[in-house]
C-alpha cells in the first residue's frame, strides 16, 4: 500500500485539478498583486522592471513552489510535520516552524488591511469619495485608520468569514471557496479592464506598464522585482507546503507551479492594466507608493466617468483577493494544529481564528491609541509585517530549498517531480535541479540582505 493510499483515510485532498490550481492562485493572489504591484512597477520604471520580474518569477519563484509541493506531497503532513516525516530525529522541521510562525502574524496584521476593503467598498457604495478633495481623502484613510473601533469590526468580520470556510474542509470549504472566488475576481478584472481602455488620455498608462525603458531600471529595481517575484507567489509562508501535502499523486507538480505563476503574474498585469491608464488620465503621480490604491485612486473615481461603478467593483476586487488570502494563511496554521494536536478541524480554526483577531486587533490600535508603542522603531502593526517579510520568509524559503537540493534523497526528490516517471521531464529535472541547488540560495540570499538594507 503506498503512501497516498495509507493517509488518504485520515487527509483530504483536492478533488480536481482546476480546484488545486484554483486554491493555489488564491493564495498567491492577494494584496500584493493589486495594491503592491502596481505601485512597485510605479516606482521602478514601468515595462523595464516587469520584464525583470517575468524573468525572476521563472528562475526563482517556480522551484521555490515546485520545492515546498514536493515536501508537502511526499510527507503528507502539515509543513512542520512533514518535515519531521522526511527527516526524523533532525531540526530540518525548523523551516516548518519558522513557515507557520509566519503565516500566524501574517494573518494577524492581513486580516487587518483586508478589513480595510470593506470600508472603502462601503465608501465607494454610498458615493464617500464624491466631492471629496485629495486632502479629505487622505483624512478619510488617516482618520479610518487610526480608530479604535471601526477597523476591529471590519478585521473580525473577514476573520469570521474566513474561519467559516477554513472550518468546512479542504474541498468543501477551502478548494470550494477558490473555485468561486477566483473566477469572480477574474470576471471583474475583465470589466475593469475594458473600463480602462474606453478611458480618454489612457494610452500612456498602457505605455508606461508595457513599453520597457531600461534606462529608467536601476539596481534597486532589480531587487525589488527580485524581491516581489518571492513575495507575490505566497513562498516561504509554508502554505505552498500545506497544500503539497493535499496534491494527489497524478498532478504534475511542475506544471500546477507554472500555471499557478502565470495566473499571478497576469492577474497583477490586469490589475495594472485597470490602475494605470486611470492614474495617467487624470493626472495622478504612478510613483505614489502605498498610498496608491486608499488615497490616489479614490481620487480617480470620484472624477472620472463611471467612476461610481469603478469604485465599487475595484475595491470589491481588492476585498475578494484579500479573502482568499486569508484563507490560504488560515488554513496553514489550522493543518498544523490538526496535525500535531489532533484538534477536530472546526475546533483548530476557531481557536485559531480567536487568537490571531486578538493579535491583530492590537495591530490594528497602533494605528492609533497605542501608536506610541514602538518596537525596534516600529509600531506593532509595521514590527509584525517587517520582522516576518525580512525575516521569516526568506529564511523559511532557503530552508526548503536547501532540504530539497541537498538534504532529501534525490530518489524522492525525482520521483515527485517525475510522477515516479510517468512524466518524462528528464531536462526540466536537471534544469529543477541545478536551479534549487546553485542559483535560488543565492537568490534568497540577496533578497534577505535587499530586505535588511544590507544592499
Amino acid at each position: 500500500m503506498d503512501k497516498e493510499k495509507q493517509v488518504s483515510s485520515s487527509r483530504e485532498q483536492f478533488s480536481s485539478s482546476f480546484g488545486l490550481i484554483a486554491t493555489a492562485i488564491g493564495s498567491a493572489v492577494g494584496l500584493g498583486n493589486i495594491w503592491r504591484f502596481p505601485y512597485i512597477v510605479g516606482q521602478y520604471g514601468g515595462g523595464a522592471f516587469l520584464v525583470v520580474y517575468l524573468a525572476m518569477v521563472a528562475v526563482i519563484g517556480v522551484p521555490i513552489m515546485v520545492a515546498e509541493f514536493i515536501i508537502g506531497r511526499e510527507g503528507r503532513r502539515d509543513a512542520i510535520n512533514s518535515y519531521k516525516v522526511l527527516a526524523p530525529k533532525s531540526h530540518w522541521y525548523f523551516g516548518g516552524i519558522t513557515g507557520v510562525l509566519a503565516a500566524f502574524f501574517i494573518l494577524a496584521f492581513y486580516g487587518v488591511v483586508a478589513g480595510w476593503t470593506l470600508e472603502y467598498i462601503i465608501l465607494a457604495i454610498t458615493n464617500g469619495f464624491s466631492g471629496q478633495s485629495s486632502g479629505d481623502i487622505v483624512n478619510i484613510f488617516t482618520n479610518f485608520i487610526s480608530n479604535p473601533i471601526k477597523p476591529i469590526i471590519y478585521q473580525i468580520i473577514i476573520m469570521l468569514i474566513t474561519c467559516g470556510v477554513v472550518s468546512t474542509g479542504v474541498q468543501k470549504g477551502v478548494e470550494k471557496a477558490a473555485k468561486f472566488l477566483i473566477p469572480l475576481l477574474v470576471i471583474i478584472m475583465v470589466v475593469l479592464n475594458i473600463y480602462a481602455f474606453m478611458l480618454p488620455g489612457g494610452e500612456a498608462g498602457f505605455e508606461f506598464l508595457f513599453k520597457p525603458d531600461f534606462s529608467k531600471l536601476t539596481k534597486e529595481g532589480v531587487l525589488a522585482a527580485l524581491g516581489h517575484a518571492f513575495f507575490s507567489l505566497s513562498l516561504g509562508v509554508s502554505i505552498m507546503i500545506t497544500y503539497g501535502s493535499y496534491i494527489p499523486s497524478k498532478e504534475n507538480l511542475l506544471g500546477t507551479a507554472v500555471k499557478v505563476s502565470i495566473s499571478d503574474t497576469v492577474i497583477a498585469l490586469l490589475s495594472g492594466i485597470a490602475i494605470f491608464p486611470a492614474v495617467f488620465a487624470f493626472g495622478i503621480e504612478p510613483t505614489s507608493g502605498p498610498g496608491l490604491v486608499f488615497m490616489s485612486l479614490p481620487n480617480v473615481f470620484a472624477k472620472m466617468s463611471g467612476g461610481y461603478i469603478f469604485g465599487i467593483l475595484f475595491f470589491s476586487l481588492l476585498g475578494l483577493a484579500a479573502i482568499t488570502s486569508t484563507i490560504s494563511l488560515l488554513e496553514t496554521i489550522v493543518a498544523y494544529l490538526t496535525d500535531t494536536f489532533k484538534f477536530r478541524r472546526k475546533n483548530a480554526a476557531i481557536f485559531a481564528t480567536v487568537v490571531i483577531t486578538l493579535i491583530g486587533m492590537v495591530a490594528s490600535l497602533s494605528n492609533g491609541p497605542l501608536k506610541d508603542i514602538v518596537i525596534a522603531g516600529d509600531n506593532i502593526f509595521d514590527f509584525l509585517d517587517n520582522t516576518t517579510a525580512n525575516y521569516f520568509l526568506p529564511i523559511t524559503a532557503f530552508i526548503s530549498v536547501i532540504f530539497v537540493g541537498w538534504k532529501l534523497n534525490k530518489d524522492i526528490v525525482k520521483g515527485q517531480f517525475t510522477n515516479n516517471g510517468e512524466i518524462n521531464s528528464q531536462t526540466s529535472y536537471e534544469i529543477f535541479k541545478f536551479l534549487i541547488r546553485y542559483i535560488v540560495p543565492v537568490g534568497i540570499i540577496i533578497v534577505f540582505l535587499f530586505q535588511i538594507g544590507k544592499i
